[in-house]
């Protein structure tokens, strides 16, 4: 029996070739898996003394020999077994190869030469071959599975280990080519768009509902805070969990100062800033205290014992921060132990957004604009005060990461109001200051896109309600500043809409 192994990544080589040697195989190798198998004392057959040409071009040609190819792609059939002696080929009963570090080399910020150079060709040619052929020749890709390869072998290599090694290495070699691909795309939406998803180390017991099974998939490459997040604490996660999770991650790293965000289905529904985590929790809380009862909060400063201690008597399903104390963490696993405790994983800024369609997907990138970024203009004869500028800005934000149709009424830096994922601008209007009763009094109101008429705002100011911000760009914005001017109420425009589906 002959294996031939080619590897960039030599975590756990040196002890599986020790392994197929006790079990019999002559070992053909290349390059500097060569020589760290030599180094370790290890027989071991040099690729040049089987195929009988010299590596060259600088090792880009090393494997691309018939001597190599053919022994991989021989069935057992009779006639390719006579063409292999009539050839003094040898067979080959097992590929480990892994391949050049691409994504590894693109990720370190590598001029674009380098990137070119450690993209592999020999590799996955190789890989390819082996995994077609599986029935005669065992694929191995992924130095994870040395340990139970070695097992099979002892033990009997069943033809389904065969085939799930063959899969993983066509899903190994077009993971590769993807990151190639987007790697030399030549605009930022190419003709084709290859999504490479890995499957997480989750167990869902369903997805959105119990009659759809499902799986969680990240992009190659990509890290999402809350994909991956540390799960301290808690019953399992599932995907209602992870998605409401992320909508109040998102949200509560919009603010610089320490915030808490209370999501349910999706939407905020109490929204704070404080001086500290326990206070924006009280805050939040308190904004709603009808629907926050089985939602899930996001902090943006670590969770202390105070603040985790000021949780009790709220039905939580998530809670997620930057980090946890242990005094905390401990007290959430005593007193609350079926709350699901996350730690948000780090995320690239620059990170697209890929958004399902029946037969397809919409690739965009993510709606990251700041409201220092907007250019602002102050439409009505009353400037907004600073403390409305204040909450303005506030109210902007959780619009931004909230439902379409949204109205959102803020005061003080919480919110007091919310009217999400209405059909009409105005019916999500009445809901927030129904939801706000009294508390709209002295207000401000955010909205994600323009007003079509002034039903908005003369709702609004019967409220009570002070300061107005909206993208501004509609066919009656005369009328709509004209009531507001009518009324006292001070508007921006942003020149920015903000539709979240």
């Amino acid at each position: 029996m002959r294996a031939l192994l080619s590897v960039s990544n030599k975590a756990g080589l040196v002890e599986f070739a020790q392994g197929l040697l006790e079990l019999g195989f002559e070992l053909v190798s290349t390059g500097g898996t060569h020589k760290t198998l030599q180094a370790a004392g290890l027989e071991v057959v040099y690729v040049s003394e089987v195929t009988g040409f010299p590596e060259i071009l600088d090792g880009r040609v090393k494997t691309l020999h018939p001597r190599i190819h053919a022994g991989l792609l021989a069935t057992k059939r009779p006639a390719h077994e006579a063409q292999l002696q009539a050839q003094g080929i040898p067979r080959i009963d097992l590929l480990c190869v892994n391949l050049y570090p691409f994504r590894e080399t693109l990720a370190r910020g590598a001029s674009f030469e380098e990137c070119l150079e450690n993209i592999d060709i020999g590799g996955p040619a190789m890989l390819r071959a082996a995994a077609k052929n599986h029935q005669a020749v065992l694929p191995v890709c992924d130095p994870a599975d040395y340990p139970e390869v070695l097992q099979a072998l002892r033990t009997g290599v069943s033809s389904e280990f065969r085939r799930r090694l063959a899969y993983k290495a066509f899903a190994h070699t077009a993971a590769y080519d993807a990151a190639i691909a987007e790697f030399l795309a030549y605009e930022k939406f190419p003709q084709t768009q290859l999504l490479s998803l890995e499957r997480l180390p989750v167990e869902l017991r369903y997805g959105e509902n119990p009659h759809q099974e499902a799986a969680l998939y990240a992009l190659e490459g990509q890290r999402g805070p809350v994909l991956h997040a540390r799960v301290l604490a808690g019953k399992p996660m599932g995907f209602n969990n992870y998605a409401d999770a992320d909508a109040a991650w998102a949200l509560v790293s919009e603010f610089e100062l320490p915030a808490c965000v209370a999501v349910k289905h999706a939407n905020p529904c109490g929204v704070a800033l404080a001086d500290d985590p326990k206070t924006a929790w009280e805050r939040a809380r308190d904004a709603d205290t009808l629907s926050v009862f089985g939602g899930v909060v996001a902090f943006n400063r670590p969770v202390d014992l105070e603040t985790a201690m000021a949780t009790r008597g709220t039905f939580l399903e998530v809670l997620i921060a930057p980090e946890v104390s242990p005094e905390a963490l401990e007290w959430f696993r005593s007193k609350k132990p079926d709350l699901r405790v996350l730690v948000a994983a780090s995320q690239d800024a620059d990170q697209r957004e890929v958004r399902p369609l029946v037969g397809g997907f919409l690739v965009q990138d993510r709606d990251k604009r700041r409201w220092e970024e907007l250019s602002l203009h102050y439409v009505t004869e009353r400037i907004p005060t600073a403390q409305e500028l204040l909450d303005l800005k506030f109210a902007w934000y959780v619009g931004k990461h909230t439902r379409s149709n949204n109205v959102v009424l803020a005061k003080d830096g919480v919110t007091v109001g919310l009217g999400t994922g209405a059909v009409s601008r105005i019916w999500a209007a009445e809901r927030a200051i129904q939801n706000a009763g009294e508390r709209a009094r002295g207000a401000v109101l955010a909205s994600e896109a323009f007003f079509p008429f002034d039903d908005v705002v003369r709702a609004a100011a019967a409220a009570g309600v002070t300061a107005i911000v909206q993208p501004g760009g509609a066919k009656r914005d005369e009328e709509v500043i004209a009531a507001c001017n009518e009324l006292g109420v001070a508007m921006i425009f942003t020149g920015s809409r903000h539709f979240k589906h």
